[in-house]
């Protein structure tokens, strides 16, 4: 951006949001006409010249979190109580959450590594402007064929590494190749090993839960199964998926192709990185989420209340 307009931009931002003033008052001031300076504002959030971070208020249910890491062992788990609030609000609330907790724990020099996922997105989105911890963040799942913005993993990893001021590795191939033969064929590729090597040797895992809903699935979002396909698979055991692996409610792999097809991290790769954090909600979750913690690969977990219920009470049954 040319440095002049960059200034203008931040000068029409400041006296807007930080001086109060109102669209029209700036106008008067700088001789723009109220449409200039709308679209002026608007600009400076698209460019990134302002940032707005809404803080939800986060309570949390003590109770659930403690009874969450005495069942299953966790490192640590944050529960969010639930609200009135709609379902979008209710994931950015999470990600709000599980951002703080990110900002609390990674140190310069760490490596990151990250899955795709409406959950990990939002955590990402809501990492506050400025916190520069110097982390490397590296792609433990590779590209859908068809990008969203919520399923990019390129993209998120981008994002995240502009926010912690590291550098970033992609990890350049699809999420799932057309072969089990394919598959190994592309792991061993020297771009794609440095990334899941850099993967493997991760300090943090940013990971989250598909619980298999042909309606919200990512395989079927990126056309990589169809509904029919996915609902085979539940038919035949399978709850979830986790870094786009598909396990049973006990945590074992379920035998399917698609696993082998895979090009990322793998659950027992997962299992060797210290810190294992993963995010979900929903009582509609409560089966998948079980399942992943009966993997073994998360020691970290941040959720809900209506989602810690459901992972309890399906324990105990």
């Amino acid at each position: 951006m040319d440095e002049r307009h960059h200034e203008m931009l931040a000068q029409v931002a400041s006296m807007y949001y930080e001086l109060e003033m109102t669209q029209s008052a700036i106008g008067n001031d700088l001789g723009l006409s109220r449409v200039k300076v709308y679209r002026l504002l608007k600009e400076a959030r698209g460019e990134g010249v302002v940032q707005i971070t809404v803080n939800w208020p986060m309570s949390r249910d003590g109770e659930l979190e403690r009874a969450l890491k005495q069942r299953f062992g966790l490192r640590d788990a944050m529960v969010l109580q639930s609200s009135q609030e709609d379902q979008d609000q209710a994931v950015q609330r999470l990600g709000q959450l599980g951002a703080r907790y990110l900002e609390r724990i990674l140190e310069g020099g760490m490596t990151l590594t990250v899955c795709l996922g409406r959950s990990t997105y939002e955590v990402i989105d809501a990492i506050r402007p400025g916190f520069q911890a110097h982390v490397h963040v590296a792609q433990a799942l590779g590209s859908t064929p068809f990008a969203m913005q919520q399923m990019d993993s390129p993209a998120l990893a981008r994002q995240l590494a502009q926010k912690l001021g590291g550098e970033v590795l992609y990890l350049s191939s699809p999420m799932m190749a057309d072969s089990k033969e394919a598959a190994e064929i592309l792991r061993r590729q020297s771009g794609i090993e440095r990334t899941l090597s850099a993967s493997r040797r991760a300090d943090v895992a940013l990971l989250g839960i598909g619980n298999l809903d042909p309606k919200t699935s990512g395989f079927v979002k990126a056309r990589l199964m169809t509904s029919d396909e996915l609902a085979d698979l539940r038919r035949d055991g399978a709850v979830g998926d986790i870094a786009g692996r598909v396990y049973a409610a006990d945590g074992i792999l379920h035998p399917c192709s698609c696993n082998d097809r895979v090009i990322g991290i793998s659950l027992d790769e997962l299992r060797g990185i210290p810190t294992t954090f993963t995010v979900a909600m929903g009582k509609n979750k409560g089966e998948a989420i079980l399942g992943a913690l009966r993997t073994g690969v998360i020691n970290v977990l941040c959720t809900d209340d209506q989602a810690a219920g459901e992972v309890l009470r399906l324990q105990d049954v």
